[in-house]
């Protein structure tokens, strides 16, 4: 199963130790999915996790963490299509990621973006929730 986890899915994993996030967050490094990664997604990691109330929220050290897992692990994909269809533009490299990566799911926290699409191309948009639910039935 292959998987595109926004920003704030990832970003939700590093501050909060219980819930959906850390569950979907260790769930790719027992390797129950790929995750999808891609140069736009990097930077808006490393954007984000630069931004003040993020960054006194995560200590350095699991921001660059995460940043190097993603980079050594996840699956990255380089040729990304055009894609104007999020209500959000700078949401957009997310549905090409999910496009060009053959994404089964694109799992985001974007309730008025992202979430309201459904689906795009052939992967399913969902939340965290949603994803986390699926994995545990996976697993029984």
């Amino acid at each position: 199963m292959r998987v595109v986890l926004d920003t704030n899915i990832l970003i939700s994993a590093l501050m909060i130790q219980t819930g959906n996030p850390p569950a979907i967050y260790r769930a790719w490094q027992e390797g129950q999915f790929i995750l999808l990664t891609c140069a736009e997604h990097l930077d808006e990691l490393r954007a984000t996790l630069r931004k003040p109330a993020i960054a006194e929220r995560i200590r350095p050290y699991k921001a660059g963490s995460l940043v190097n897992e993603l980079k050594e692990l996840a699956e990255s994909v380089y040729a990304l299509p055009r894609v104007r269809r999020s209500p959000d533009p700078t949401d957009d490299f997310l549905l090409a990621l999910s496009e060009a990566g053959k994404a089964d799911y694109l799992v985001t926290g974007d309730q008025s973006g992202l979430l309201a699409l459904e689906h795009h191309k052939g992967s399913r948009i969902v939340s965290a929730r949603t994803f986390a639910a699926f994995l545990r039935r996976r697993r029984t």
